[in-house]
Parts: structure tokens; C-alpha cells; sequence
């Protein structure tokens, strides 16, 4: 037996929705799907490796979007796309998103994956479509799982570690009462920028985001 192959079918059958795509689901050309990385459960939930849940959050307060669980996910319908949450923890997120994906057959630059990133300074954002994962292990996952790395990214800065730390216990580390408000900040505008990808495209957002630096005034 193709065990392979039976897990990837189980895989696709959880993602299925409780109702199946009728004539008025929006057209496949149509659809998108915006996925914020981070880890589940309250433990996690501050933490600057959640940053791209926080940016989900507040789309879907401000959008009045319910969250439901399907398949390894949370998922959000929003207009004729999706936002999503991955429930697999950051090093698999791929196993949430890849399924969702193939059953509703969005295009790989229909999916922007929001996450945050060591290589900038918190306050700052960054918009780019393919290229490696840059160490960032939820978005390497991913890759493997769609087999291919041509999706958008939200990079969302959180800085290098200080001096006596290592990545992992930084990433796991919650903000200080004094990075707060810029964090705050970052997930509000990530969230425009999010809003701007969906319906402007790419290329606008990157002209209006990626040299945006809200760490000045």
C-alpha cells in the first residue's frame, strides 16, 4: 500500500467543507487564500512567532468573519476567498495548508502567507512572491507540502535575538511591555496591507508597504 498517498487522500477528505462549492462559490480564478502562521492554544498566543494569527484576528474582528474549524485549520470565509489559521503548529503548517489549497484549487499566486521574520526589525514589513524560506520554518514547510515557493509572503519584522539567546526561545519569547505598541502597530498595518494584496494586488501593496518603517513617529 501507498501509505504516502493514503495519508495525502485523508488529508484532502478532512479539508472538505461542510457544504460542497455550488454555482454560487466565486468563480476559481477568484478565490485566495491568506494564511497567518503561529502555534496554537493560549501558551503561544503572545508570543512574536504568533505575529501572523494576531494579523488574521483582526481582519476577522473588523470584517465580522467567524472562524470554524476544517481539517488541521481554522478557516474564515472572506468575500470569495478565505483567511486561515493552521492548527499543526508553525513547523507543519503546510500539512493545513497544502490540502486546502489543492481542493479548492487556488492558484499559488492567490495565496499570501503572512508570518514573521528575524531578518527585520520589529516595525517593519516586507511583500514578496516566491523564494526560499529564509529559515522560517512554517513557511519551508509549506514549500515541501505545495511543491513549489511561488505564493506571496507578509514578512513581519521581529529582530535578532539579543546577545545570550538563540532563535528558537526568541521566537517563543512574548514581547516586552515596551515593544508592545510597535507590535500593535505592525499587526494593524499588516492587516491593511493584507486588504490592499486582496484587492489591488501585489505589486501595490509592496509600493505602498515595503518601505514603510513604523518604528519612526
Amino acid at each position: 500500500m501507498d501509505w504516502a498517498r493514503l495519508r495525502r487522500w485523508l488529508a484532502g477528505f478532512a479539508m472538505r467543507p461542510d457544504v460542497e462549492l455550488n454555482e454560487g462559490d466565486p468563480d476559481v480564478s477568484a478565490r485566495f487564500l491568506v494564511v497567518g502562521l503561529g502555534n496554537p492554544g493560549p501558551r503561544y498566543a503572545e508570543t512574536r512567532h504568533n505575529l501572523g494569527f494576531w494579523v488574521m484576528d483582526r481582519i476577522a474582528r473588523a470584517e465580522g468573519l467567524a472562524w470554524k474549524q476544517q481539517g488541521r485549520a481554522f478557516t474564515a470565509r472572506w468575500g470569495s476567498g478565505w483567511l486561515m489559521k493552521p492548527t499543526t503548529f508553525m513547523n507543519a503548517s503546510g500539512e493545513a495548508v497544502a490540502p486546502f489549497v489543492r481542493y479548492y484549487k487556488i492558484a499559488p499566486e492567490r495565496l499570501l502567507v503572512v508570518h514573521d521574520d528575524l531578518d527585520l526589525p520589529l516595525g517593519r514589513l516586507r511583500l514578496r512572491r516566491g523564494g526560499s524560506a529564509g529559515g522560517q520554518k512554517g513557511v519551508r514547510s509549506i514549500i515541501e507540502q505545495l511543491g513549489t515557493d511561488a505564493f506571496d509572503r507578509l514578512r513581519l519584522g521581529i529582530g535578532r535575538p539579543p546577545a545570550g539567546w538563540d532563535a528558537a526561545a526568541w521566537v517563543l519569547s512574548k514581547f516586552t511591555p515596551e515593544e508592545r505598541p510597535l507590535a500593535e502597530r505592525v499587526a494593524e498595518a499588516a492587516a491593511e496591507a493584507v486588504r490592499v494584496w486582496r484587492d489591488e494586488g501585489l505589486e501595490a501593496a509592496q509600493q505602498r508597504f515595503n518601505g514603510l518603517d513604523l518604528r519612526e513617529g
